[in-house]
């Protein structure tokens, strides 16, 4: 069987730096922290007190009133994004076979906001079931893939997946498999997130895993740096228009780049610290190199997990230094985490989005709050520190590893390498 060719041509993204594919993109370059004190609700005696939550957005804007209460704000922040990438692919929906139409989506939480919240008013009454009618709706984590679909009539694969913070990795690899199978034409992929809540922030503390640093918000997310504590947590969405090549070609669609390849694996170690010599990091990223046919040599930089934690990091080093050897010296690294914060679910969406416009634009965005050099990793690595490059990129790597051991990564490259 011969498979098909799958190229980008739309985009659509809303993050803690910027609301729409070109204000994401001035906040990476430019090394804008997302960071600041949470507004979603009094943090004050919470460990944590900030987040990157995204900023300067009234969903009604964009969604009716009367809709947008049936959704959460996760469910919120997907419409949005699809809309963007929809239009940026600038179709003509009337001669869309809408049943070579899908959407697969990624979240790794979904509607936490929208369960805490039902829980605490029941919790106030006196034991009688009183819930919204749209409690069930609004929480599941498949919803926003859902109300993707019914909103533009799209009747082809529809599913959510479910991977922590690998999710919405995996619904890009999907969606790729997907179409180069010939099970679609086009798939909306993505993922989002909106889990700065009191459960999510409260949850997070609970295992140590964010970082505390409440007196200097904006340099707390500091990947692969010594005095690093623990990562920030962000929220919001990205969404891709996945396309087969000839059926973006017939249409005179615009192209991104193309999907190269795709790879998975599991850590099988631990139910959140990642192994220490990062072997699930490694295969993940051999697999994804095997799966687009490519070697080592012809990749010119990683989007990292990078998360700022002391154990993430320090592993998925040792896994790159594994995978590329003496070439991994001549790549450029980077974490946008360091400026985003955690998207959980929705990283792998925005982080793949960043690693599209590094090729279209020729520029690597930097890791920001880089103060200090950490002995336990290899600092002769180009991780872009602070400041973005400028570099003419053909193929690029980003990697997303979640809790329970789940790793992938998806390779994007210029059309025709």
């Amino acid at each position: 069987m011969v498979l098909k060719r799958v190229v980008v041509t739309g985009l659509g993204a809303l993050t803690p730096i910027g609301n729409n594919i070109q204000e994401y993109w001035n906040g990476l370059v430019n090394g804008i922290s997302g960071a600041a004190t949470i507004t979603h609700y009094d943090a004050s005696k919470h460990k944590t007190q900030f987040a990157c939550e995204v900023k300067n957005f009234t969903v009604e804007d964009f969604i009716d009133r009367k809709e947008a209460r049936k959704m959460d704000r996760y469910a919120q922040y997907a419409i949005v994004t699809a809309e963007e990438a929809v239009n940026d692919a600038a179709f003509n929906l009337d001669k869309l076979d809408k049943d070579r139409v899908g959407v697969i989506w990624g979240s790794g939480i979904g509607g936490l906001e929208t369960f805490q919240n039902e829980v605490l008013e029941y919790s106030k009454g006196d034991g009688t079931p009183k819930f919204n009618p749209f409690f069930i709706p609004k929480m599941i984590a498949d919803i926003a893939g859902g109300h993707i679909s019914i909103k533009y009539g799209f009747r082809g694969p529809n599913f959510t997946t479910v991977s922590a913070c690998a999710s919405s990795t995996n619904a890009i690899i999907d969606a790729f498999n997907y179409i180069r199978l010939g099970h679609a034409d086009v798939i909306v992929t993505g993922g989002s997130e909106a889990a700065v809540t009191i459960a999510g922030m409260g949850g997070f503390n609970a295992m140590h895993a964010l970082s505390t640093r409440n007196d200097d918000p904006k340099t707390a997310s500091r990947p692969m740096d010594a005095d690093r504590d623990g990562f920030v947590l962000g929220e919001g969405a990205g969404a891709l228009i996945l396309e087969e090549y000839e059926h973006a070609v017939a249409r005179g669609a615009k192209i991104y780049c193309e999907i190269g390849g795709g790879g998975m694996s599991a850590d099988a170690h631990h139910i959140t610290a990642p192994h220490p010599e990062g072997f699930g990091a490694k295969n993940v990223m051999l697999n994804c190199l095997r799966d687009a046919g490519l070697n080592p040599t012809d990749v010119d930089g990683v989007n990292m997990h990078g998360t700022s934690t002391p154990l993430g990091d320090i592993a998925e080093s040792k896994a790159i230094l594994h995978v590329f050897g003496e070439h991994a010296y001549t790549m450029n690294l980077n974490s946008t985490k360091s400026m985003t914060g955690h998207l959980l679910g929705a990283a792998g969406a925005i982080e793949t989005i960043s690693s599209i416009l590094s090729i279209k634009h020729g520029i690597v965005p930097p890791t920001i709050n880089h103060f200090t050099d950490d002995e336990s990793i290899d600092n002769k690595l180009n991780f872009t520190f602070n400041v973005a490059q400028k570099r003419d990129v053909k193929v690029l790597m980003s990697n997303t590893f979640g809790f329970g051991g789940h790793n992938a990564c998806v390779l994007v490259k210029k059309l025709d390498i």
